[in-house]
């Protein structure tokens, strides 16, 4: 998505604040000042759940990847054989990262808009991981979820727009990429034009239309710079899920709660551990799951919902969570079985009208 130079205003202050960060806890390790305190009494889902159990967890913060929609049938991006980036070949890009790099997009749109028909929103049913920040949301202890998803997943499971910083974007809104026009399309509008095989061009002007995710080389939406600063100094419990923390600015939320707050992850595989040689320099913020030194940090090694399907169970929410599931996915089929019978319908009425020959004109 195009920003105005505010973006960029926005990224200057990021990077001063993460040197000022480096500075501070260089000081803080140094001096021996700014010790934390241990919150969890045990590094364990146990005694993450006892700690939100126990009432002083009001302002929990969650980051999403990828991970969290696998189980919902959308591809991850790296994983080897069955990520995206390993099966797009049938496109003929030059690279398979060309089809997110927005110069690439802007000369050859055809594989992205491909692409996007077969991953388009509204396609794929939320996961029981989506379900369980709508509970944390509805038990009143969710202060954000920052996602790099662009599935729009969150949405479609009670996530609003004020519980969410998509910070890679999303499909729910589209704009014209022409910098002189930039009007703002809905989805309704975007689906209609990918599922007609139409690239979608702007009713103003002409240009293409792009739905509102980040491509390589564009700044992030200016709300992820302004909420972060907010955010993350109140966090009271950071639940990563489903992410390698490979992408950078994003990775490097991890490092933005204070010392104290305590750090869950759940995910196929540790990631965001620190670096050994800037962990002595007390920089990095990096997870910190098996040192002498690990005092906050606690690691789930499993798929995202069989670890958010755990953390319930010892909340005492595993019903609840099942229940919900249930719920909204009968809701949602219920949705699907109605438009495509109304789509039925429509499509039935136009053959129906085409096949009619006007009647011929009585000669005078």
């Amino acid at each position: 998505m195009h920003q105005e130079q505010s973006d960029d205003s926005s990224e200057e202050e990021a990077a001063g604040d993460t040197e000022m960060d480096f500075l501070r806890n260089l000081f803080s390790s140094t001096l021996g000042l700014g010790s934390a305190d241990k919150v969890l009494d045990d590094l364990t889902l146990d005694g993450v759940a006892r700690y939100i159990n126990s009432g002083k967890c009001k302002n929990i913060i969650c980051m999403v990847g990828a991970g969290i929609s696998t189980s919902a049938g959308i591809p991850d991006f790296r994983s080897p054989g069955t990520g995206l980036y390993a099966n797009l070949q049938k496109y003929n890009l030059p690279y398979p990262e060309a089809i997110f790099q927005i110069d690439y997009f802007k000369k050859h749109p055809e594989p992205f808009f491909a692409l996007a028909k077969e991953l388009y929103p509204g396609q794929f049913k939320p996961t029981i991981c989506h379900y369980f920040m709508k509970m944390l949301k509805d038990k009143g202890i969710l202060k954000r979820c920052y996602t790099q998803n662009i599935d729009t997943l969150e949405r479609v499971a009670g996530l609003e727009g004020e519980d969410l910083i998509e910070a890679h974007g999303t499909f729910y809104t589209s704009h014209c990429v022409s910098f002189c026009c930039r009007k703002e399309y809905n989805l309704d509008w975007m689906k209609e034009k990918i599922f007609s095989d139409d690239i979608p061009r702007c009713d103003k002007c002409s240009s293409l239309v792009k739905p509102d995710i980040v491509f390589f080389g564009e700044n992030l939406p200016v709300r992820f710079f302004t909420s972060m600063k907010m955010d993350f100094p109140r966090c009271d419990l950071l639940i990563v899920m489903g992410t390698s923390l490979q992408v950078q600015p994003f990775a490097s939320l991890v490092s933005r709660v204070s010392k104290s707050c305590p750090r869950l992850l759940i995910n196929m595989e540790r990631a965001g551990q620190a670096d050994p040689l800037l962990g002595l320099l007390g920089f990095g913020g990096g997870m910190d799951f098996d040192s002498d030194k690990a005092y906050r940090d606690v690691a789930q090694i499993s798929t995202c919902d069989d670890g958010c399907l755990a953390l319930a169970d010892l909340l005492g929410w595993k019903a609840e969570l099942e229940e919900l599931v249930k719920q909204e996915h009968t809701r949602i089929d219920g949705q699907d079985k109605k438009e495509r019978s109304c789509e039925k319908k429509e499509a039935a009425a136009k053959a129906s009208s085409a096949s009619v020959a006007p009647e011929p004109k009585e000669e005078e």
